[in-house]
């Protein structure tokens, strides 16, 4: 008997999950269940995280969180309460299975099936943002090894688990050298380990691209956050429906399961939500926990209603579906159905007991790390990056110097051109003479020159070396 979580949301998700509890329990499900109050009504009590303190104690010692969609309130100072939980649980693997259920479900992919695993902690969704200047904002995409290497990891151990015969990983490492870059780096060297598992890297944009015309040619895919999260809701879209995926969120310690579909205010109380999402949330929980034969008695009977035609008006389409049934019917059908497999649709058979083991990271030596330069960020409202040049070079000191000056990661100086826009935001690059060291009280005395001088320095990057190797970007043009 497993102790879990249930949330049951706003909007749908109070009678999605009272259909997805329903089948679990009829289906056998050893599961003893704490409920929870999170969303909408949380958040308006005054609450801007949308969940308790002693809810997040109930979570922590259950360690696995079955969550319905719930209703964030517009307007400022509001938290999303799903990027929260990943990130205070340390949910760092988001797995979204995509298949076709064709011809029942409508489709232009009837082979594809395919499983996203994306990074769930990092990357852009840090949410560290900051205006600069009048004209610029930033941004900052915080990528890590041991965010890397988990998730790598995770989906070429999904693959063996599950008997997949290919990883593919996307990134943008063309132009994100440094970020996307050690993303495809720790893939590559972790593929190594698993030489049983075909491997390979595409860049993200012809990824996406070749993944919606092409969907059948890839089985595994791993990616950072940003591209995860935009190419898991296409994946679910060209299989058939996003209301039919669910997710999973895995950590070391806790895990969250749920539908990738919202809470649809506008069908609550209606019996018209379909509670499949949700349900393949469930599922993934079984198999999580060890319950195998149930999610896989689950699985059967829910592809066996679906080839049934019995349908919620979501994917009810004439011709093709015999019977449109609302939330509670349709699981009752798959209830009924329990104990049978689909004829035409591939049933699924479930690895017993197929847990993924995975083991915790483990510090890499830590390299040698050199001081090599300063990039100052400057605000300064001029468009002739020659002037700018030349009242940075009055605070030069010795043996450290301007090197070049970036206007949104573009070259402009030396040897600019004049067809470059320029905005407000300029990175100004000292570097010492060749052969000279760098230490952080001459980034002091930059920065006390460039006070005197009434330049305003908005931020400052020390440049580094590990191991010799350059760890920092070069400006575009060099």
């Amino acid at each position: 008997m497993t102790r879990i979580t249930v949330a049951k949301g706003d909007g749908i998700g109070p009678e999605i999950m009272s259909a997805t509890l329903d089948i679990l329990k009829a289906a056998g499900a050893q599961l003893q269940i704490d409920e929870i109050e999170i969303g909408e009504k949380v958040y308006l009590s005054g609450n801007t995280s949308g969940i308790a303190s002693e809810s997040w104690d109930i979570i922590r010692k259950n360690k696995i969180f079955l969550k319905a969609p719930i209703t964030t309130p517009q307007g400022g100072g509001y938290k999303s309460l799903n990027v929260t939980t990943r990130k205070f649980l340390g949910l760092y693997s988001n797995v979204r299975p995509c298949m076709s259920l064709h011809p029942f479900v409508q489709t232009k992919h009837p082979n594809m099936d395919l499983v996203i695993i994306r990074e769930n902690e990092e990357d852009l969704y840090a949410g560290i943002e900051h205006q600069q200047t009048d004209e610029v904002v930033q941004c900052l995409k915080l990528i890590s090894r041991p965010g890397c290497e988990k998730i790598v990891r995770y989906a070429f151990e999904y693959a063996k688990v599950y008997g997949r015969k290919k990883v593919t990983c996307f990134t943008k490492d063309n132009i994100m050298k440094q970020t996307d870059g050690l993303f495809h780096q720790v893939f590559d060297e972790i593929a190594l380990e698993y030489p049983e598992i075909e491997n390979e890297h595409w860049i993200i944009d012809i990824g996406a691209a070749k993944m919606a015309d092409t969907p059948e040619v890839f089985d595994v895919i791993v990616t950072l956050n940003l591209y995860g999260d935009v190419v898991s809701d296409i994946a679910a879209q060209v299989a058939g429906s996003v209301g039919l995926a669910g997710s999973a969120n895995i950590g070391e310690e806790c895990a969250m399961f749920e539908a990738i579909h919202g809470s649809a205010p506008r069908r609550a109380g209606q019996n018209l939500a379909n509670p499949s999402g949700l349900l393949q949330g469930a599922v993934m929980m079984l198999n999580h926990i060890g319950q195998t034969e149930i999610a896989e008695k689950i699985q059967n009977a829910w592809l066996k209603t679906i080839e049934e035609g019995i349908h919620t008006y979501d994917i009810f389409k004439e011709g093709i579906s015999k019977e449109k049934v609302g939330t509670k019917e349709f699981a009752q059908a798959v209830i009924s159905n329990l104990g049978q497999k689909p004829t035409l649709l591939i049933e699924v058979n479930y690895a017993k007991d197929a847990v993924l083991k995975l083991p915790k990271y483990v510090k890499r030596p830590a390299a040698n790390k050199e001081l090599v330069g300063v990039d100052l960020f400057v605000d300064w409202k001029g468009t002739n990056p020659d002037e700018l040049a030349a009242l940075l070079e009055t605070i030069n000191t010795e043996n450290k110097h301007l090197t070049m000056i970036t206007n949104r990661g573009i070259k402009v100086w030396p040897n600019g051109f004049n067809e470059t826009f320029c905005t407000d935001h300029w990175r100004c690059r000292f570097k010492p003479t060749k052969g000279k060291l760098m230490f952080k009280n001459q980034i002091i005395t930059l920065l006390s020159r460039a006070l005197d001088a009434k330049i305003d320095v908005i931020k400052t990057e020390n440049l580094y070396e590990f191991d010799g190797k350059s760890g920092y970007s070069l400006g575009q043009g060099q």
